[in-house]
């Protein structure tokens, strides 16, 4: 097997497909008290099957990224709820093409959610500044003292945000900042649409009633599990990169100025995100993948 002692051990092509169907397969199949599997317990599940006298974990590694395997990786997903229909892509491609064609004057699109359970988790100690040789050093231990919920609008015209902090996230709150895009938007803005996702406070009574008083708001509703289409998402993600990884905030107070204070300074410099007929394609694609074979192919 081996041609000489540097040479790599080379075995039939039958023992790279008893290793590929191992690594296709969860370890409790074969009564392995694994979640995932290792380089080195395939190489025992093989060596216990017969299928080689012996082979190192090396070997194993090698084998499978000839066939472009993993199975150590894991890659999360959520089985979805609504069926991925052509309704669902007919949806899908109505909202890229409210994030991908020319506004008028009068027209606005503001991406709303709010980002929860926001601590500020006081530190026992000062957080101590970089130096040179040394990174920024942060007490590891910290108090609770509560939460907050960041409630925001992002205009996709400008890429500004309009926000409120509140300890609460009912329908109350809500139309706080609705009521706050409102007095925001100038009377010449004679049609303004919220893109939001389904939670229950965005389809309540008190916020219906709302919309019924203000006929210049127009709801358009996600499509379920497409929250990575709500361009505001892009910005909780910037607040977090930026404001809240490595932060130490004394009080909800603090934190909750704080959080203001960075949306004012990201407001002086803001830039709308760039949603281009490749964002557009993409997101197409991503549907297309998730449609029935019997579906005809999306429009472009």
């Amino acid at each position: 097997m081996l041609l000489d002692p540097g040479a790599q051990p080379v075995f039939p092509p039958v023992v790279t497909t008893h290793l590929v169907k191992l690594a296709c397969e969860l370890p409790e199949d074969h009564d392995r008290s694994l979640s995932l599997w290792t380089c080195a317990a395939l190489a025992r599940a093989l060596v216990l099957q017969g299928r080689v006298e012996a082979i190192s974990p090396q070997t194993v590694q090698r084998l499978l990224a000839d066939q472009r395997l993993r199975p150590w990786r894991v890659h999360h997903w959520l089985h979805p709820r609504a069926p991925r229909d052509q309704a669902f892509a007919d949806k899908v491609t109505a909202l890229c093409q409210l994030y991908t064609q020319p506004l008028g004057e009068h027209e606005r699109v503001l991406c709303l959610d709010e980002k929860t359970s926001i601590q500020p988790r006081p530190r026992t100690a000062a957080t101590r500044p970089a130096r040179p040789g040394a990174p920024v050093r942060l007490e590891a231990e910290y108090r609770r003292c509560g939460a907050t919920n960041l409630l925001s609008a992002l205009d996709t015209r400008t890429g500004q945000v309009h926000s409120i902090c509140r300890r609460r996230k009912r329908q109350l709150e809500f139309l706080e900042l609705l009521e706050l895009i409102d007095q925001l938007s100038p009377q010449t803005v004679r049609r303004i649409i919220l893109v939001c996702d389904n939670v229950s406070v965005h389809h309540g009574k008190l916020v219906q009633a709302w919309l019924g008083k203000h006929p210049r708001f127009q709801m358009f509703f996600l499509p379920v599990h497409c929250s990575w289409m709500n361009q505001v998402e892009q910005f909780f993600s910037i607040v977090q990169r930026k404001r809240l990884v490595a932060s130490r905030f004394e009080s909800l107070e603090h934190l909750e100025r704080q959080l203001l204070r960075f949306i004012e300074q990201w407001n002086q410099v803001a830039k709308p995100f760039a949603w281009t007929k490749h964002s557009f394609d993409k997101a197409l694609a991503k549907v297309e993948r998730s449609l029935p074979v019997t579906q005809l192919p999306l429009a472009a």
